[in-house]
């Protein structure tokens, strides 16, 4: 039997189980956690999970955050399991006794994260929950707990074995599209136009990772312009006419990229799929030999703003001249070279915790690549002007060197860029 016939059995299963459960909707949710973790029949845990999982979508938010303060504080590991796991550990160190306290430490909220996990669409559900979850910590760090077994659940279920590739064109389902509109974060697309014109021409591309657990729900995209050079602007991208796609084609610009899960917010795909991405234009593509981004930079404006020391009195005095400048300042030749100065020191000298701020850079140069050039006036759109002045920039995938410039950016923080732009950076 297929997974998908295999679901579709279940949830028929629990469509008919509910109907003998009706007794459940006097019970709270806390009742029905209860009772999950206590089941012992299959059919009783599948449908009882989906109770959990249909009353927990029907909390507001104050429910909501006593469901996650129950699982952080009733949910732990058993201190004495431990205890007594860790002294059989020390009395006789082995692979078995270690494996005892492995066991006893996994506090009691994963099993029924994974008891959750068993009945139809409960995948869903469950990121669905995470989404929640995080709007809680900034003000409820004590939940961290929670979404740490959330974390360690999800980078086991979402896998790259279980990622699925697929090419986004005109003829890919309209709920999968409806959905790439939605989920575009850094280039608005505005209507079904602007998609077609970023998906159906022959030198664009668009990719995603799908999971089978979540049916037409994309997990990341990426979207591709195949061209002749590296692009300075992202109106030329976004307004470029149609071209043939020929073997005069040299370079693929990987020019926006946006996770579609915030219920999935630290559980890295886009490693994967940049990588996965180049084996196929490789082989779609032979004459393509450069990999570059147009990025933005949407820390800039912020850091520009802040009373944050840029580390000089150089850059310190830039920053206040930069900060008052309007877009017609901002044209002239002096005034953009200062920008330039300016986007490329915050990038390579402005870290929290040994990396990069700016959280653009920090994925691409986590992943090998190599900041290649700053341009100014590339984005003037609202948003480019918001975030960054107009700046973005490029960062190179350069093949041969992607794995040391990883080992580089991961063990000590570095950040490799162009020597071409050795003559911006201001040293303290």
């Amino acid at each position: 039997m297929s997974f998908l016939r295999f679901q579709d059995y279940l949830s028929g299963l629990v469509k008919r189980q509910r109907s003998l459960f009706a007794k459940s909707e006097s019970e709270s949710i806390d009742d029905l956690v209860n009772k999950l973790m206590g089941s012992v029949g299959e059919v009783s845990g599948i449908v009882t999970a989906r109770q959990v999982l249909d009353r927990y979508a029907a909390l507001n938010s104050d429910e909501q955050l006593a469901f996650f303060h129950n699982l952080e504080q009733n949910f732990n590991a058993d201190e004495n399991h431990i205890k007594s796991a860790y002294a059989n550990y020390v009395s006789k160190p082995s692979s078995s006794t270690l494996s005892d306290l492995s066991k006893a430490a996994e506090p009691l909220r994963q099993e029924l994260f994974r008891r959750l996990n068993q009945t139809p669409g409960a995948t869903h559900d469950l990121v669905a929950m995470r989404c929640n979850l995080l709007g809680f910590l900034r003000k409820y760090p004590a939940l961290s707990a929670v979404d740490e077994d959330f974390q360690r659940l999800f980078t086991s279920w979402f896998g790259r074995g279980f990622l699925q590739l697929q090419t986004i064109d005109w003829s890919t389902s309209a709920a999968i599209l409806e959905r790439i509109i939605r989920y575009e974060a850094v280039h608005a697309i505005k209507d079904w136009d602007d998609l077609r014109n970023r998906i159906a021409p022959p030198n664009r591309r668009c990719f995603a990772f799908f999971h089978p657990a979540l049916i037409d729900e994309p997990l990341i995209f990426v979207e591709v312009a195949l061209t002749h050079g590296i692009p300075n602007s992202i109106d030329a991208i976004l307004n470029e006419p149609e071209t043939d796609s020929n073997g005069d084609l040299d370079t693929a610009v990987f020019y926006s990229i946006s996770n579609c899960q915030p219920g999935l917010n630290n559980i890295s795909f886009g490693n994967l799929l940049i990588k996965q991405v180049v084996q196929e234009l490789q082989a779609e593509f032979p004459s393509i030999k450069t990999f570059v981004t147009l990025s933005p930079v949407p820390g800039f404006n912020r850091w520009l703003e802040s009373d944050d020391s840029a580390n000089t009195a150089e850059l310190d005095a830039l920053k206040k001249e930069v900060a008052g400048l309007s877009l017609a300042d901002a044209a002239d030749e002096t005034q953009r070279e200062n920008i330039r100065k300016l986007v490329l020191n915050y990038l390579v000298l402005s870290k929290s915790k040994d990396k990069p701020r700016d959280p653009v850079a920090r994925f691409h140069l986590g992943n090998g690549a190599t900041l290649h050039e700053v341009n100014t006036r590339a984005d003037l759109s609202e948003n480019g002007m918001k975030q960054s002045r107009s700046v973005m920039v490029n960062y190179l995938y350069d093949l041969s060197n992607i794995e040391a410039n990883h080992e580089q950016f991961a063990l000590e923080g570095t950040v490799n860029f162009h020597p071409k732009l050795k003559s911006l950076l201001v040293t303290p």
